[in-house]
């Protein structure tokens, strides 16, 4: 099929529908236009075609229109460039090329080349709004405002239309000229009273001014116009979170809903806002709109069952993903919300079954079958951890995963293969850190604790800074009673690189506690209470830290104990037994919790 050209064009007319043209043609995989070298569809000697980036001097200057945009396609602007100049001087009156010749030399970073063609297409066609407002932003780049002026506004000084109008107002409002940018968003206002450009304008001039009062005032005025629009509701939306009154955000969405009825985001925004406000109940209720209206947003549904369950709404949760699973049981990610919940819930069980419905080809399958191994372990079902653990690193590799691996081999009784696992970690990289470390807490799980300390020093020697083995080296000696001092040092410079780390503080109160022993062994009891106290002191701040841990509480009632507040004691002692006991760490709590109890006449509830 042959190329309809066009005859040549010297007022500029007809050039944005042959522009039109040209971008039909220059669609990719046009039949109408033969490549370099393919021979044309029939005709004497079958001659071929030249490429079409090709330059013709005896061609008209739409042929170079029709190479510059594909140039242009093909991101090359220089060549485009190239291909406009040569149109252009073929055509010297045709404003079209002139401004996409001018638009070129922006895009290239020739700001002033850009200019003087934006100028030329201006005079060709000063009623072209679209090349004005082209160069009045070429005017405003350059901060010619002698330039912005003559291009956009009067004789008397006023825009010449809306358009000119908003532009300047940008101008103003980027500069920090509030009172010209409000001056002008009046003025649009005024000339295109059917639009929000003017009222959203002002709105903007009285933010930055910190006028919210004004800002919402305008607003509120142009809805009484505009009714029900949404954009202007959505800009009081912006005014409340500026203002930082979420109850505002708040109020304003459910005004939105009542005429835009089960709007989505607006629900989503409304339930995130109440999120933040802490409005749990107002979260729930919103986002379970949202599910009941929009049933197919299992993201929401999701949601919804998390806000459930951080508000101990654990059945609700529950029940809501078990009703989607069974009508869908292929979603592995509600699968996994609905096992978590089992698991808070106490049904272990009932969460193995659950992650063990999630097929291998899921995402989230390894994360399943942690968390069977994790139900494995807290049953005592050690064996079975550990096999699961063992496969899960054939299928996703994991430094912390031969970790725990390794633990678990030495609970099981194989103390050698765990610490062949560890040493086989050891390659001489900054990961040794870690491995050392880890055989040090395991040989101190092993009850070894000179070669624990050992590793730990190992750590200390890669970096002398690392608060967790100067930790586990204080606490160690403090509660073998031994290098007292030296472990005091320690841990108070554990707790300098951590100063908000609880259990390193607990660590620094058991050293204050062992001296405080020495002392009374010593006779220096005004000493050892003066150190009692300090000890009490801390136990405080590592409560606080932590947040309530059944070690800390224990070590309050050793604290009072030594210091002859019985009765304190006893109260620290059966608060630690009501927290998660860590019997590993704490082998005596119950024998001095009966004891106690004993010594004092108070009834016996050995758990």
């Amino acid at each position: 099929m042959a190329v309809p050209v066009p005859a040549r064009v010297r007022d500029g007319g007809p050039w944005p529908a042959f522009f039109a043209t040209l971008l039909l043609l220059a669609t990719p995989g046009c039949a109408s236009i033969p490549g370099p070298n393919w021979p044309s569809s029939g005709g004497a000697g079958d001659r071929p075609v030249p490429a079409l980036r090709e330059v013709r001097s005896e061609r008209a200057a739409d042929y170079d229109v029709l190479v510059a945009e594909l140039a242009k396609a093909d991101r090359d602007l220089e060549a485009a460039r190239a291909a406009y100049q040569r149109a252009a001087e073929k055509d010297p009156k045709a404003a079209f090329i002139a401004d996409r010749l001018a638009r070129l030399h922006w895009q290239l970073d020739d700001v002033d080349l850009s200019v003087e063609e934006a100028e030329r297409a201006f005079a060709l066609a000063p009623d072209d709004v679209e090349i004005r407002l082209f160069l009045g932003r070429l005017y405003s780049l350059r901060q010619d405002d002698e330039g912005l002026d003559r291009v956009l506004r009067d004789a008397k000084g006023r825009p010449l239309d809306a358009d000119s109008a908003s532009q300047l107002y940008q101008v103003s409002l980027e500069r920090g000229d509030l009172d010209e940018a409000e001056n002008l968003a009046r003025q649009l206002a005024e000339m295109e009273p059917e639009q929000l450009r003017g009222p959203l304008g002002l709105a903007t001039v009285y933010e930055q001014r910190g006028d919210f009062g004004a800002a919402t005032a305008t607003v509120r005025a142009a809805l009484e116009s505009f009714p029900d629009n949404f954009l202007l509701f959505m800009r009081l939306v912006q005014i409340e979170r500026l203002e930082g009154d979420r109850e505002g955000e708040i109020a304003v969405y459910r005004e939105v809903l009542r005429s835009h009825t089960n709007h989505y985001g607006v629900l989503q925004r409304m339930g995130q806002a109440q999120l933040k406000e802490n409005d749990i109940e107002g979260a729930i209720a919103t986002y379970s709109l949202i599910v009941e209206q929009y049933p197919e947003d299992v993201r929401s549904l999701r949601r919804l069952a998390q806000i459930e369950f951080s508000a101990g709404r654990y059945e609700s949760a529950a029940q809501r993903l078990e009703v989607v699973l069974e009508k869908s049981p292929d979603q592995p990610e509600l699968a996994f919300a609905l096992g978590q919940i089992k698991r808070a819930l106490g049904d272990d069980e009932g969460a193995f079954a659950i992650f063990g419905s999630i097929e291998p080809t899921a995402p989230n399958y390894i994360d399943a079958r942690l968390q069977m191994a994790a139900i494995h372990e807290a049953a005592g079902r050690k064996t079975d951890s550990l096999a699961e653990i063992e496969r899960l690193r054939g299928l996703r590799p994991n430094r912390q995963l031969d970790y725990h691996a390794a633990a678990l081999r030495i609970e099981t009784g194989d103390f050698e293969g765990g610490v062949v696992l560890l040493q086989g970690l050891l390659d001489g990289s900054e990961d040794d850190r870690d491995v050392l470390y880890q055989l040090g807490v395991q040989y101190g799980v092993a009850g070894q604790t000179d070669r624990a300390v050992e590793y730990m020093q190992q750590v200390l020697d890669l970096d002398p800074d690392d608060a967790n083995a100067l930790n586990y080296i204080g606490y160690t000696w403090a509660e073998e009673g031994q290098n007292l001092e030296e472990a005091g040092r320690m841990v108070v410079r554990a707790l300098e690189l951590a100063p908000d780390d609880g259990y390193i503080t607990d660590s620094l109160v058991w050293v204050y506690y062992r001296r405080a022993e020495e002392l009374f062994a010593a006779k220096e009891e005004d000493e050892a209470l003066r150190m009692l106290e300090r000890a009490e002191t801390t136990l405080m701040r590592a409560a606080e830290l932590t947040g309530g841990d059944s070690v800390v509480s224990e070590h309050l009632g050793d604290v009072l104990l030594l210091r002859g507040d019985k009765r304190g004691a006893l109260g620290y002692y059966e608060e630690a037994a009501t927290l998660e006991v860590r019997e590993d760490e704490q082998p005596n709590l119950y024998d001095k919790l009966e004891s106690l109890r004993r010594d004092l006449g108070a009834p016996s509830s050995t758990p």
